[in-house]
């Protein structure tokens, strides 16, 4: 059977740079153990396969793979799939639903050209913490840094989840986050709590003027040793924020950068509404190319 697939480049506007996405659509009949097999083919961060909704009134269902496992939500495939669906709506603007494991997650797409096009969308679910992080040193150790550069301002390291679990680490310097790595003999030990060892870690010094946080985020157990832009890290990352800024009232918008260090530049657009005090909603948005097209064999 022949099915059509798409490459973007996502939290971008430029093609090359951003997070790399493969989009499968006509994706019926494909077994779990296919998809995983498909996206490890493709070799990507993820691999989007397009079902039609289980509920009409949605635009499709989505199933979203890393190389090394299936995902619940994640941000660059909900916005790379939300721009390309648009596209080959040939719509200006839509506004529909995309059902994933999560739950439904509301996107609204806007067609730049033939070729790119911008979407944010709603988190389906509020970030929470959900656990305890690993003492200061234990951390320090895993990542290659000193443990006086962990923490600025009010921010402190905590474990959070707004579908998928990651420790979230503030680094006191742009310096310090590019000298962070993946140590190897007590990664898992330090950042399992989770039950999934993801790690993002983020300053607030900046590399382009106008951005708030510089961020990366290491995944090796999902066949992701660095990624260039994580939506649901930066979901996560919204219980950090109500947390530890002085925010109490009204949309507060950030612009994350992420990506920098691997030479794939990317910016996610965070807007969070916040009511005395009290996280209301937060929405995820960003820009994607279209940057080949294709047919699967299988």
């Amino acid at each position: 059977m022949s099915r059509r697939f798409y490459a973007l480049d996502v939290f971008t506007q430029t093609a090359l740079a951003g997070n790399p996405l493969a989009v499968v659509l006509d994706s019926d009949g494909l077994s779990d153990h296919a998809m995983q097999a498909i996206a490890g083919e493709f070799n990507l961060f993820e691999t989007v396969f397009v079902f039609p909704p289980k509920d009409p009134a949605n635009r499709a269902a989505l199933r979203i793979f890393t190389p090394a496992s299936e995902l619940p939500f994640a941000g660059h495939p909900t916005v790379g799939t939300a721009v390309l669906l648009a596209l080959l709506d040939h719509q200006a603007s839509a506004s529909f639903g995309l059902e994933e494991k999560v739950g439904l997650v509301p996107c609204t797409a806007t067609r730049i050209n033939d070729d790119k096009g911008e979407a944010v969308f709603t988190l389906p679910r509020l970030p929470e913490r959900i656990a305890d992080t690993a003492p200061l040193p234990m951390i320090a150790e895993a990542l290659g840094i000193s443990v006086d550069e962990i923490g600025f301002d009010r921010h402190q390291p905590m474990i959070a989840s707004a579908g998928v679990g990651f420790n979230l680490i503030p680094l006191r310097s742009k310096d310090a986050v590019t000298r962070a790595s993946v140590q190897a003999t007590n990664w898992s030990e330090t950042f399992n709590a989770a039950g999934r060892p993801n790690v993002f870690v983020y300053t607030r010094e900046t590399v382009e003027a106008g951005h708030q946080f510089h961020a990366r985020m290491f995944a090796p157990h999902l066949g992701i040793g660095e990624d260039p832009a994580t939506g649901s890290a930066v979901a996560a990352f919204v219980r950090a924020f109500v947390d530890f800024e002085a925010f109490s009232h009204g949309t507060h918008r950030i612009i994350i950068e992420q990506g920098y260090a691997m030479g794939r530049p990317s910016q996610i657009t965070l807007d969070v509404d916040l009511a005395d005090g009290e996280l209301q909603a937060a929405r995820i948005g960003g820009s994607a190319v279209i940057i080949s097209e294709g047919r699967l064999r299988v």
